[in-house]
């Protein structure tokens, strides 16, 4: 059974969305701008997210994204929501957290997922089949191990070995169970299934293994959460991203944000309208008293240390409100 813990942090994931009209460089870079500001405004963590070709998110090099993250912030902690391990050896990714870890020492997260490409192009330009994320536990005990100096091959990944950089699992499906035998805290989403995701906590609490990474378990959980000064207002920063996921499952494509006026003008088939309709529910939305009624249900229904917050929209001044306006709902959920 899950229980209401004391406090809980609350953290940003950006995942540098695109924009209609907009370079891939901006969200770029307003993904750096962001994370100053909500260093400023007391969040706990700031992650980037990784994907592979993907024309609604610039975001493919986490590791890089959150050097110039670290880099242009001062206290926040920065990682990544998730390097996709999967995709990667092992070995150079204990390389790359090295790297992080000694350039900005005490700051650095390694949030790992299991995902692959989405389209076979992807997995064929990564040289991954589809398959990869099979071996995804095998594949986090190898990296685990280069920072512990254990690792059957006899390399050495310098400069990582020797240093704590705290692991986090994404638990989507089998990962809680991950997460629980290698003895490490877990990232759960998403919001719109309280079920499945109060499921997947009790089944990592109960299964947890205590490791040299976490004595005892850590859930983070993870999705969309708005605010604003009304209700309908905060339901329109729900619309652009809701528009590209219905558009993505009704032909393919996760296309750049639209703004919401457009999304509001255009005329859409049934199926797209019902898919559409779909996003925008589910989803921690609405005025700060709302929210914070909802956060502590959720709060409480899940005993989370922590809820990372992965809101997109096309609005980035509207955004930066509802951060704003978070921020003072944490301060009293603290």
């Amino acid at each position: 059974m899950t229980s209401e813990p004391a406090s809980a942090r609350f953290s940003v994931l950006d995942r540098s969305r695109t924009r209609e009209g907009r370079p891939d460089g901006e969200a770029l870079r307003d993904t750096v701008r962001l994370a100053r500001e909500v260093e400023r405004l007391g969040y706990h963590r700031f992650w980037v997210s990784e994907h592979h070709g993907v024309p609604g998110v610039a975001g493919s090099a986490p590791t890089v994204l959150a050097a110039a993250v670290a880099a242009a912030t001062r206290t926040i902690r920065v990682g990544t929501g998730g390097v996709m391990l999967p995709n990667h050896r092992p070995f150079v990714v204990a390389e790359q957290f090295g790297v992080l870890e000694s350039l900005y020492p005490g700051r650095i997260d390694m949030g790992l997922g299991r995902s692959v490409g989405f389209t076979d192009g992807v997995r064929r330009a990564l040289g991954r089949d589809k398959d990869a994320a099979d071996d995804f536990a095998a594949q986090l005990d190898e990296l685990l191990g280069f920072f512990r100096g254990t690792s059957p091959t006899g390399a050495h990944a310098r400069p990582a070995e020797g240093l704590g950089v705290p692991p986090f699992v994404l638990a989507m499906g089998e990962g809680a169970d991950i997460a629980a035998r290698a003895g490490l805290p877990m990232v759960i989403g998403d919001l719109r299934n309280r079920d499945r995701m109060r499921r997947g906590v009790d089944r990592y609490r109960d299964r947890f293994r205590p490791s040299p990474w976490a004595a005892e378990p850590y859930v983070v959980v993870s999705g969309t959460v708005a605010v604003a000064a009304t209700p309908e207002a905060a339901r329109r920063l729900l619309v652009p991203e809701a528009w590209s996921m219905a558009y993505s499952r009704t032909h393919g494509t996760f296309p750049p944000l639209p703004p919401a006026e457009a999304v509001e003008s255009r005329t859409m088939t049934a199926k797209e309208r019902a898919r559409y309709e779909e996003g925008l529910t589910g989803h921690i939305a609405g005025t700060e008293e709302q929210v914070e009624h909802e956060l502590e249900t959720l709060l409480k229904e899940t005993g989370a240390q922590e809820v990372l917050v992965t809101t997109s929209t096309y609005d980035r001044t509207a955004l930066l409100d509802s951060y704003r306006r978070l921020a003072a709902v944490a301060s009293r959920l603290r």
